[in-house]
């Protein structure tokens, strides 16, 4: 068994935004630190920022959130509003489809399960 320390914001940078994204309000911009790939590339850590603005997002694998910094409010299509905050935690799910709203910069860390 493995232990693997993980170093915020090292690792491969990606400054462009994520596939499945597109900007719909203001500029934002993102910045993705991909920190840890298992063996069988199923599994994905890092940390991600972003400055104010929305998405639209269309989500391809499970992910797992803790937010540090900001607020995002999720609104899935004909779904709902949500609102996380600094110190939450939430996972959303390969199916989503919707809008991030970054209301104030988030620096969120996140796990993804590929697959």
């Amino acid at each position: 068994m493995t232990v693997v320390l993980h170093t915020p914001e090292s690792g491969v940078v990606k400054t462009d935004i994520s596939d499945g994204w597109t900007v719909i309000e203001g500029e934002p911009t993102m910045t993705t630190w991909f920190e840890y790939q298992s063996p069988d590339k199923s599994v994905v850590t890092g940390t991600w920022r972003s400055t104010t603005g929305a998405y639209r997002a269309e989500a391809r694998f499970h992910e797992y959130v803790y937010l540090v910094e900001g607020v995002i409010e999720l609104t899935p299509d004909g779904g709902e509003t949500v609102t996380a905050r600094a110190g939450d935690a939430f996972t959303v799910e390969a199916d989503f489809k919707g809008v991030w709203r970054i209301v104030e910069p988030v620096y969120k860390r996140f796990l993804l399960k590929m697959g």
